[in-house]
């Protein structure tokens, strides 16, 4: 067995994309609470959060209000994913695709990855991202690659193996909480959520220690004042 790390410095964020209101019950949280307590035992600092909660607004830009909405409670959320080192987004599948609450969240995501952090880089890089579905009809892997995609080209690191899921036989019948689902009990489901948490920890302790991704050839900042990496530009040969 490998050594086992000091991982109590790390901040996790979950997003559970959920439809539903809290306190109703979530399958979503079912499953996220596993991954979510392996991180606890470990001494991170884990937060979950429902978008549907709040008044977050449509739309691409940071803030909202400075675009004809009255409220955007999306600032105030995106200090908490500034301050996490892990961020997970959880959420349900419906007719074979991610809620709306997960698209609306990866695009209030991309409204802050042109900012830079402290190197000149896009805000997210640091960070690493993973994902958690559920349902009872196919798409789970779809909604994984969509996800993870998305985290990647905004600017997070995604781990080997950074997705899991469950999801029932195809068609009505019970979700992955209710009793006699065979969720909970699932050993496919429980090896891969073990493994996703795993692995983003590795991740996020990798790239605290070593102070993030390193700042050459990725720079915005040194890119906009000229400098080019390398990089050849056919028409100047």
């Amino acid at each position: 067995m490998g050594q086992r790390q000091d991982y109590s410095g790390l901040r996790a964020l979950f997003f559970n994309c959920t439809l539903k209101k809290s306190p109703e019950s979530s399958n979503t949280d079912a499953l996220l609470e596993v991954s979510k307590k392996i991180m606890d035992k470990q001494g991170v600092k884990t937060e979950a959060i429902r978008p549907i909660d709040y008044d977050i607004a449509t739309g691409v830009y940071p803030d909202m209000r400075e675009h004809g909405w009255k409220t955007d409670e999306w600032p105030d959320l995106y200090k908490r994913v500034k301050d996490a080192d892990i961020v997970v987004i959880a959420g349900p599948i419906w007719l074979g695709d991610n809620s709306s609450q997960t698209k609306k969240l990866i695009e209030r995501l991309y409204a802050n990855s042109g900012e830079l952090n402290d190197a000149g880089q896009y805000a997210y890089y640091g960070k690493v991202g993973g994902t958690i579905i559920t349902g009872n009809e196919d798409g789970a892997k779809h909604c994984a690659m969509n996800i993870l995609y998305s985290l990647q080209h905004v600017g997070f690191t995604i781990p080997p193996q950074a997705d899991a899921y469950w999801v029932g036989p195809a068609g009505p019948g019970p979700s992955y909480s209710e009793e006699g689902s065979g969720g909970p009990e699932n050993d496919f489901t429980n090896r891969n959520v073990t493994f996703m948490t795993w692995n983003l920890l590795h991740f996020a302790k990798i790239l605290k220690d070593t102070g993030g991704v390193p700042a050459h050839g990725n720079q915005r900042t040194a890119w906009d004042a000229g400098t080019r990496f390398d990089f050849e530009n056919p028409e100047y040969r």
